[in-house]
C-alpha cells in the first residue's frame, strides 16, 4: 500500500496537469518513502516464501531449530528489512529536489511534480551495485524457496497417488492447484520486478525521458505491489 500511495498517487496528480503541489520537503518525502517501501515490499515477499519453504520441508533436519522458532525470526527479519533499506536509500534525501528548483533541465531529470540531480558516477556505481546485489539475492532466494515447494509437493504427490486413483477423482489434486499458484506467482513477481527495474535503468540513462516512458515505468512498478 504505501508502494502504491507514495508513488501512485503523486503520478495520477501528474497525470491530471498539476506539477507544482508539492515542496522539496515532500518530494523528499515522497521518493523517500517509495524507495524504502519498494525495497521492503520484495524484501518481505522473499522472507514469506522462505519461511513457507522451511515449513513445508520438515525433512531438512538443519533448519528445524530456524522452522520451529519462525515466529519470532519472522519479526526479527522484518525488522531489520526495514532497517536496512532505510539506511540504503537515505541518498535519495539529498537528491530529490522540489520541481520550482528544476530551473536547469540539462543538469536534472524532471518527474512533472520532483525533480532528482544528476548522480556522481561514483554514487550511481555504488547505488546500482547495491541496489544489483540486494534485489537479485531476495528474487533468487524467492526462485529456490519457490521451486523447493513445488519440488515437495510433486514428491507428496506421487506418494499418494495410489490412493487418489483408487477413488477415481476427477478433480485437480490440491498438490497441482498448489503448484500451479506458486508457479503464476513467482513468475509475476519476477517479471514485474525486473521489468520494473530495466526501465528504472533505462530512465536513468536517457537525458530527457518522454512522459509515456515514465508513466510506463510507474504503471509495471505498480505491479509487484498489487
Amino acid at each position: 500500500n504505501l508502494v502504491l500511495f507514495s508513488k501512485g498517487i503523486p503520478q495520477t496528480l501528474a497525470a491530471f496537469g498539476l506539477e507544482s503541489f508539492l515542496d522539496e520537503a515532500g518530494c523528499k518525502l515522497v521518493f523517500y518513502l517509495h524507495r524504502v517501501a519498494r525495497g521492503v515490499s520484495l524484501s518481505t515477499t522473499c522472507l514469506l516464501s522462505g519461511f513457507q519453504a522451511i515449513k513445508l520441508c520438515p525433512s531438512i533436519s538443519r533448519w528445524m531449530e530456524v522452522r520451529i522458532r519462525s515466529p519470532k525470526c519472522i519479526v526479527l527479519c522484518c525488522f531489520l528489512c526495514w532497517v536496512l533499506h532505510l539506511v540504503v536509500n537515505i541518498h535519495i534525501a539529498r537528491h530529490v529536489t522540489g520541481p520550482m528548483n528544476s530551473k536547469n533541465t540539462s543538469m536534472e531529470k524532471v518527474y512533472r511534480y520532483c525533480s532528482l540531480s544528476t548522480l556522481g558516477r561514483l554514487l550511481f556505481s555504488v547505488m546500482a551495485v547495491t541496489y544489483t546485489i540486494t534485489d537479485g539475492l531476495c528474487l533468487a532466494l524467492m526462485v529456490w524457496s519457490s521451486g523447493s515447494m513445488v519440488l515437495v509437493l510433486h514428491r507428496h504427490k506421487q506418494r499418494v497417488q495410489h490412493i487418489r486413483s483408487s477413488r477415481l477423482s476427477p478433480r485437480t489434486s490440491p498438490e497441482t492447484r498448489a503448484t500451479h499458484t506458486i508457479l503464476i506467482l513467482v513468475s509475476m513477481f519476477v517479471s514485474f520486478h525486473a521489468l520494473a527495474s530495466i526501465l528504472s535503468y533505462w530512465i536513468t540513462q536517457i537525458h530527457n525521458p518522454s512522459h509515456w516512458l515514465r508513466n510506463i515505468s510507474v504503471l509495471v512498478a505498480s505491479g509487484f505491489p498489487t
